[in-house]
């Protein structure tokens, strides 16, 4: 089966092209995605952060009592991160373990919005 691709065809009389679909993309794997994205994102965001934290530790206290708390949420990040690679990955080609990870990663999505839920005042 070839890949899902983007045919835009000649522009008609008013300059618009006109963009169909050969094959459609599924929501999920949209959804996945953007879970993905949004997750490896945070997670570089949080490991820059330490890295910052870490060299600065020495001349700045307050950053020593950051890191426990920071690597923390670090780890749990790099899981979600590859919870979702997999749950992508397993969409994209359609496999038949795809729904186990759909729901191991919206398991860990639901799981990190209750501890944040449960962190705030």
């Amino acid at each position: 089966m070839e890949p899902a691709r983007l045919d835009i065809r000649p522009a008609p009389s008013k300059g618009c092209a006109t963009i169909i679909w050969t094959e459609s993309v599924r929501p999920l794997t949209v959804l996945t995605g953007i879970v993905l994205g949004s997750s490896a994102a945070t997670t570089f965001g949080l490991g820059t952060t330490l890295v910052v934290f870490l060299i600065l530790s020495g001349e700045t206290p307050e950053f020593r009592s950051e890191l426990p708390l920071l690597a923390r949420y670090l780890v749990i990040f790099v899981a979600l991160t590859s919870l979702a690679a997999v749950s992508f990955i397993g969409q994209a080609r359609n496999r038949p373990w795809r729904r186990w990870a759909q729901l191991a990663m919206w398991s860990a999505l639901a799981g990190l919005a209750a501890l944040y839920g449960s962190t705030r005042p």
